[in-house]
């Protein structure tokens, strides 16, 4: 038995910083990035006293990262004993481990099927956990071979390429010592889309959720309460990984997909930050037993409109202490933020009602709608989608000036000098419709969406300024049940493609 889960990505196009507080909400799309977790058993059969043992074995192997950690899992506490290298272990995966088995412990009651579950257990985990390469910057080995900064190149990777370390010493450390290394990434939410790929892989192993199969979008085939599980779970692991409570965003994307996004009361993981001795099983059937108050309100771009990433490579930015910032200037200068988030909010509130009504005129008014890209508007319905289309372009340049002012008080570079020359750029570009830092802003990454077949001329032109464009797109699919490892697909297609050749 091989169980294979997949969550995404996201960009938060919307919401930057007012996600944080409810009931401020967010537009987070869920990207083509996607990680895989993929679930099979240790042993094929049980010696005969396996009824005795307290303990079973786990096995977490990440290729890209050539790491290899080894568990000892309480059957009882449902507790991880590390009996390998801490240096190869991962605190999200192993929350995702302990919280999924507690889960499934808590929420099955059938004699029949615990016993499948005791069974499964006692098999032991051997889990394999992967992400696409566009959660991962390549642009230093690009730079170093003197390749050019295009998508075509990223591409051209092998898929699941290993992942390099940045080795360099650490600003503010002394000279010659060594720093922890640390994975370059492109900012799409690894650590949320690993979480819930190996929460919903497990879930689904031990017979907790039963998810949709063959990639189909997350709300076709699974429930909603089984969803709902699987997000319960991946937040409280993900939040007691990185050790706060965030806003959610990121997770909420990974098992829903795209989404208009408000986040959940952080009261209600209270008892899973201060799990002290508590037992995880009584823990995981505390959050279970929570109200969760978090809305995921479906969204998408319109048809015809592409979202585009960037990685300018300007310098790297700390979300956490740059939200810290914010945070200290919203108590020092309460009047004034309140006023730069209430028109903050006004205007992400007025960029998702154009973007929905240009949905609706899509779908009512087809023919109208797809004309739109190819000649001057000649009827209402046309002259319809121009305005929804102005506006929106108006509320992206709104929310960019208040989010500039927000960095200015604040003392962060939300938006930098450099990142606004290159936004004003794009959005002079004939063909793009919105152009804007994503999440908490800073120098890591842009975003762009852009109409019709607008894409490969804003790719060139970043590629023109050092911005290296990535090969990612919207795809508005949550949590998805795989048919089979993504790896093995690869090899497939690479055969496939030989044998016609």
């Amino acid at each position: 038995m091989e169980v294979v889960a997949s969550a995404p990505g996201k960009v938060l196009i919307a919401g930057g910083y007012l996600v944080l507080e409810r009931p401020n909400a967010g537009l987070v799309l869920s990207t083509t990035a996607r990680f895989y977790a993929v679930v099979r058993p240790l042993r094929d059969s049980l010696p005969a006293d396996s009824w005795t043992w307290a303990w079973t074995d786990v096995k977490v192997t990440s290729p890209q990262l050539s790491r290899v950690a080894t568990y000892k899992l309480s059957l009882n506490k449902t507790t991880l004993q590390l009996t390998s290298s801490r240096e190869s272990t991962n605190p999200f995966v192993e929350q995702a481990i302990q919280f999924s088995v507690a889960a499934a412990k808590a929420t099955i009651i059938d004699k029949e099927r615990k016993d499948v579950v005791d069974k499964l257990l006692l098999q032991g985990l051997n889990i394999t956990i992967i992400g696409h390469n566009d959660f991962y910057s390549y642009r230093k080995q690009i730079e170093a071979r003197g390749l050019p900064l295009t998508p075509e190149v990223l591409l051209s990777l092998p898929p699941f390429s290993s992942i390099t370390f940045n080795s360099e010493v650490a600003n503010g450390t002394m000279t010659g010592e060594k720093c922890k290394p640390e994975v370059a990434k492109t900012g799409l939410g690894s650590s949320a889309a690993m979480t819930t790929s190996v929460v919903a892989a497990l879930l689904h192993y031990l017979g907790a959720v039963n998810l949709s199969c063959s990639g189909q979008s997350s709300g076709d085939n699974a429930s909603g309460r089984e969803l709902d599980l699987v997000h319960a779970i991946a937040q409280s692991a993900h939040c007691l990984a990185q050790g706060k409570i965030g806003s959610g965003f990121d997770v909420s994307a990974a098992v829903y997909g795209s989404q208009r996004y408000v986040r959940f009361s952080p009261e209600i993981l209270s008892s899973a930050q201060a799990i002290g001795g508590t037992v995880l099983p009584d823990v995981v059937s505390d959050v279970l037993t929570q109200r969760w108050d978090h809305e995921n309100k479906q969204f998408s771009l319109p048809p015809l409109m592409t979202l585009l990433l960037g990685e300018p490579g300007t310098g790297g930015s700390s979300t956490p202490s740059m939200v810290g910032s914010v945070k200290r200037w919203l108590k020092s200068d309460p009047e004034k933020s309140r006023d730069t988030w209430s028109k903050l909010a006004i205007a992400n509130s007025t960029l998702e009602n154009q973007l929905r009504i240009l949905k609706g005129l899509s779908e009512n008014h087809h023919e109208a709608y797809e004309s739109m890209w190819a000649e001057v508007a000649t009827n209402q319905h046309q002259e319809l989608i121009i305005r929804s289309l102005l506006a929106a372009r108006d509320a992206c340049l709104e929310i960019r000036l208040h989010m500039r002012e927000m960095g200015i008080a604040a003392g962060v570079p939300i938006e930098p000098d450099s990142q606004t020359r290159l936004l004003d750029a794009t959005m002079n570009m004939e063909g793009v419709l919105l152009a804007g830092v994503p999440g908490a802003g800073g120098f890591d990454a842009v975003f762009s969406v852009v109409l019709g077949d607008a894409s490969n001329a804003v790719a060139h032109a970043w590629s023109s300024v050092g911005v290296l464009p990535l090969p990612v797109r919207e795809d508005c699919r949550g949590v998805s049940l795989e048919d089979a490892d993504p790896r093995t697909r690869e090899v497939s297609a690479a055969v496939w493609s030989i044998q016609i050749n």
